[in-house]
């Protein structure tokens, strides 16, 4: 099977320093995290943006870099392998920033 990849848009200050809002990224749908990636979770109806910590018997912990400005598993708790949807691998916008994630 061929692997999907989207764009995904960040939103708000939870990755601050290392993602700020309005940049791109390219994710690869489906991709198996490690830890230290950064993922796409699904919290309710929307997306996340967040540093998958450490994998657990029920999914996979996830923090945002900035802790003060976050709702994360702190809040929620594991998010389920079946809501951990893509890891980011590429930093595709604003052009100038553009890079490895």
């Amino acid at each position: 099977m061929r692997p999907r990849w989207g764009r995904v848009g960040v939103v708000g200050s939870s990755m601050v320093p290392a993602l700020v809002a309005g940049e791109q990224l390219l994710v690869r749908w489906g991709g198996e995290p490690a830890v230290g990636d950064i993922v796409v979770v699904r919290r309710g109806g929307r997306l996340d943006v967040k540093r998958a910590v450490r994998r657990e018997a029920a999914g996979w912990w996830v923090a945002g870099d900035n802790t003060g400005a976050s709702e994360d598993s702190r809040v929620y708790g594991v998010v389920p392998d079946a809501d951990v949807l893509g890891v980011a691998r590429w930093r595709c916008w604003p052009w100038r920033s553009r890079g490895r994630v």
